[in-house]
């Protein structure tokens, strides 16, 4: 009996034992797997930002909004979940924000609107009672503006960044150098939506994503018009076997004449504007100081207007 105690002892403990090392060579590959994924993906970034302390205070105040996210997936109201994943993809994932955090932050400043527009009305504010209604549609509203307008500038950051990037990948490509690398050197020294999307380009392909699929998904993260042209000239030349130095010489040439475009499409709408606040603004204006002095001279017996300073 002594004997089959002992024996179970032994067994409990060899066992225990092969089990600690188990779970300790368990932990140093896992260790060693993140070390090697994290060399991997790891960009160098020379310009690297600090967080101000508005987006550091944003980012705290979006966690309130989590409470709320069940909620706001009910009431969703011009915000469906599938066009609000494609407003924070565009918009590049601002704040860290996901669907839920946003359709929580919708409630959030709902509920905000209320409290403040209840304090005006307690307080006898003129209109409080319109802004009681009021206020809480704004906060709703504001969300959902918000995250749109972040996307539009995003997306009219990156085709207003394209020309220089397509000019420098250029000269790097016909110096040589393959497409991966030139991108690994020339994205750190970028900022902005360019530099976001081409390292996750860059990530993407070191963990083994087909060039094409990778692709595919910048176009799908990007609705901005030459960004699509570009990326669809590099899948076809891809296809095709067109040099890539050729077709990014090329796109840069139209990304600079489409700009000069933009620019003096720009310059054309903002005649009209120019003109109608001179219509209404400078031109009322001028009429009435005219007139004005005019009135006063016909009742100062049409004294010079030198003379009315004396």
């Amino acid at each position: 009996m002594d004997g089959i105690i002992a024996i179970t002892i032994i067994l409990t403990v060899f066992f225990i034992g092969v089990s600690l090392r188990a779970v300790y060579v368990y932990l140093t590959k896992r260790r060693e797997l993140k070390t090697t994924v994290a060399d991997t993906l790891y960009v160098f970034d020379g310009f690297q930002k600090k967080e101000s302390r508005r987006g550091k205070f944003l980012a705290k105040m979006l966690h309130f909004a989590d409470d709320f996210s069940d909620l706001g997936q009910r009431i969703n109201f011009f915000s469906e979940n599938g066009d609000v994943k494609k407003w924070i993809i565009q918009a590049g994932y601002p704040y860290g924000i996901t669907v839920e955090r946003f359709q929580g932050l919708k409630v959030f400043l709902l509920i905000i609107g209320v409290m403040v527009g209840g304090i005006m009305l307690v307080l006898g504010f003129p209109f409080s009672q319109f802004m009681v209604i009021l206020l809480p549609i704004a906060g709703f509203a504001s969300a959902i503006l918000w995250i749109r307008s972040k996307a539009k500038a995003r997306q009219a950051e990156i085709s207003y960044q394209l020309p220089d990037f397509l000019d420098t990948m250029s000269v790097t490509l016909q110096a040589g150098v393959g497409l991966t690398q030139a991108l690994r050197d020339i994205v750190p020294y970028f900022v902005g939506p360019i530099k976001e999307e081409f390292e996750r380009f860059l990530q993407e392909i070191s963990v083994g994503v087909p060039r094409v699929e990778a692709y595919r998904l910048l176009l799908e993260r990007n609705e901005s018009k030459e960004f699509q042209i570009l990326i669809k000239s590099l899948i076809q030349g891809e296809r095709l076997g067109v040099p890539i130095a050729a077709s990014f010489k090329q796109q840069a040439e139209e990304m600079r004449k489409l700009k000069k475009e933009m620019i003096k499409e720009k310059a054309a709408k903002a005649s009209p504007k120019v003109t109608l606040v001179t219509t209404f603004l400078i031109l009322p204006s001028s009429l009435i100081l005219i007139g004005g002095l005019m009135i006063i001279n016909m009742f100062n017996q049409n004294s010079g207007i030198f003379d009315l300073l004396k």
